[in-house]
């Protein structure tokens, strides 16, 4: 069996953590500005940890587990 490839779009969005936690961006960030409050737009700098229902589809993506 060959091995399997890394899902490329995937590779770029997540990121694994040293403990094998799965993180994404925020969404909202990219336009409409404006009507936004300074404190939600420094909010969507973070990452945070992918749901638990999207976990298995996207670590199959990135090619682990």
């Amino acid at each position: 069996m060959p091995k399997m490839k890394t899902h490329r779009g995937t590779a770029k969005r997540f990121k694994i953590t040293g403990s094998g936690k799965i993180m994404r961006a925020k969404a909202y960030k990219s336009h409409i500005l404006e009507k936004k409050s300074p404190k939600r737009k420094r909010n969507f700098r973070h990452e945070t940890e992918v749901a638990a229902s999207d976990f298995k589809v996207i670590a199959r993506n990135l090619g682990i587990r």
